[in-house]
């Protein structure tokens, strides 16, 4: 297996993937609008045998802190196909897009989802808590990068994620 970028080649392979792991089109439509937008940031791939396997995306998202906005990022979506899941490879591609994200100096990003998952990457509920959003809640979570990263603020995301409120 490879984990490597995306290309322009992969748009459609990446949008099946989703809507295979999702059920639909809602989380396959939101990469589509953050990609035109340009506010994917990282959107990785996971490759077996010249097939698209995986997928997992970020985004910039804005804090805002004191007047001033400071960067952070967001964490959505990921997915594997079925037939490939729980074997590692969400976790592989949630793990490069780390390596990736911390060479290119983000300090913190939040995801929603499972607790129990994302908390063995580092993400917690406590973490996001002194963050005001929208998605705030049981589900939402955080991880720092950096003893610089934000600590508390008013959450801005993309218009593409509007869709999905």
């Amino acid at each position: 297996m490879i984990i490597r970028q995306e290309n322009p080649a992969d748009v459609d392979a990446i949008r099946a993937v989703i809507r295979e792991a999702f059920g639909g089109a809602q989380e396959a439509d939101l990469v589509d609008r953050l990609r035109s937008d340009n506010d994917l940031l990282v959107s990785l791939v996971a490759e077996q045998d010249g097939q698209i396997i995986g997928h997992v995306g970020f985004s910039r998202i804005w804090i805002v802190q004191d007047g001033r906005r400071v960067p952070g990022v967001s964490l959505a979506p990921l997915a594997v196909l079925p037939e490939h899941q729980r074997r590692g490879i969400a976790a592989t591609l949630v793990e490069a897009g780390h390596v990736r994200l911390r060479h290119d100096g983000e300090s913190i990003i939040f995801v929603l989802g499972a607790p129990k998952y994302y908390g063995r990457f580092g993400f917690s509920v406590s973490s996001a808590a002194p963050f005001s959003c929208v998605y705030a809640g049981s589900h939402f979570q955080a991880l720092s990068f950096s003893s610089l990263a934000p600590e508390t603020g008013s959450l801005s995301y993309p218009l593409a994620f509007s869709g999905l409120r």
